[in-house]
């Protein structure tokens, strides 16, 4: 459980509680009354500096509520005994805090020994009888106000814990219709993909079998629609994983050799270049990057009439770039019209975001760079 932090707010209720009880007990001490402040007591001066203590440890009321409930009621008795009759303010708002903070058992303890003590606190600065110590502890500490001060703190204590739990049931409720869509889609991907794609990746094996059964040179385009078909099919697969249980691992950067080796497969001249640390590179971040490769590469060996291209991913600090150059026949006056790939590839990276450039060069070919924040993990 993360501890509140001490802000602006917890710091002006401290001081503006520990202003009234000094106003209070400068304005009510019978030693400052009808007397220049010169000729106050030592235990004046004392009581003074607790009900500043008591109003100011107020600040780490939400930090550790029942060690601020403890000194407030401390500061309470040792003004009492000082012989200021100021009104528990601060541990009235200390009470509402521990009690918010769910420590209701030993919030009421306290204020019992609290009840029971402060007479005998008022007696100290006697000559006192009994009944009158009970009167002026009474001043004090209201027992009226005691209970309202917790009473108000377990209502919001209460609405707290309905807003948090109808929170919780939104997420569940968001988590669990995002799985019922999951598995609606990995369906759906199931039924209409994998027997096509298992079709064209045995008719490919059946075609290569057959060719070098024969003693026949296999066609390289034959052998890339065989690995393409074989690509497909374990990226479905993983796919539908991934669906079904979105913990499955997905291709990451560790794959991009393997997407630089098929397309040299195709025909295609690429050359690879990585630098920098992976390490901690978040699991979104490096599956983008991936899909970044892999949607540049596929657009180069089908679109750009390219025979030459390269990849290079730079992991800096605070930041990750992709880019993957061609020498297509891509100019700057002949843009191609951006395709679902390249939007599929910005929507990636803008959910990250991140930055995309992809545009044709000067002089020729195409290039994508993108941009990714890197916040490492440990």
């Amino acid at each position: 459980m993360t501890r509140a932090r001490i802000d602006a707010r917890d710091w002006l209720v401290a001081a503006g509680v520990a202003a009234i009880l000094l106003a209070i007990g400068v304005s009510g001490h019978p030693e400052t009354t009808g007397g220049p402040i010169s000729g106050v007591a030592v235990e004046y001066l004392f009581g003074l500096v607790l009900l500043a203590a008591g109003g100011l440890a107020l600040a780490w009321r939400r930090r550790a509520p029942m060690t601020v409930l403890a000194v407030t009621g401390l500061c309470a008795l040792g003004y009492q005994a000082a012989g200021f009759d100021a009104f528990a303010v601060a541990y009235l708002v200390a009470v509402y805090a521990a009690v918010r903070a769910g420590r209701r058992t030993v919030t009421v303890v306290v204020s019992v020994i609290m009840l029971a003590v402060l007479p005998a606190a008022a007696m100290v600065t006697g000559p006192y009888d009994t009944a009158a110590a009970f009167a002026r502890a009474r001043g004090v500490l209201e027992l009226a106000w005691l209970i309202a001060a917790g009473a108000a703190g377990e209502a919001l204590r209460q609405a707290e814990r309905r807003a948090d739990e109808a929170e919780r049931t939104r997420e569940e409720n968001a988590l669990r219709r995002a799985g019922e869509e999951r598995l609606h889609t990995a369906r759906e991907l199931h039924d209409s993909l994998t027997h096509q794609i298992s079709v064209i990746k045995l008719q490919a094996e059946v075609a290569v079998h057959l060719a070098q059964k024969r003693g026949e040179a296999v066609p390289e385009a034959l052998l890339a629609i065989r690995d393409a078909g074989r690509e497909a099919a374990r990226e479905l697969r993983a796919t539908l994983e991934a669906l079904r249980d979105d913990s499955a691992a997905a291709p990451g950067m560790e794959h991009v050799p393997q997407l630089v080796q098929r397309a040299r497969t195709a025909g295609l001249d690429v050359t690879l270049t990585i630098e920098g640390d992976r390490t901690g590179v978040p699991a979104a971040v490096d599956r983008t990057a991936y899909r970044i490769v892999q949607e540049s590469l596929t657009n180069i060996t089908r679109h750009a009439a390219a025979t030459a291209a390269s990849v290079r991913i730079d992991c800096l600090p605070g930041k990750l770039t992709i880019q993957v150059d061609d020498d297509g026949t891509a100019t700057l006056d002949s843009a191609p019209a951006p395709g679902v790939g390249l939007l599929g590839m910005r929507e990636r990276v803008t959910a990250l975001g991140g930055r995309l450039r992809a545009e044709p060069r000067d002089g020729g070919g195409f290039t994508v760079r993108a941009e990714l924040p890197v916040e490492r993990t440990p």
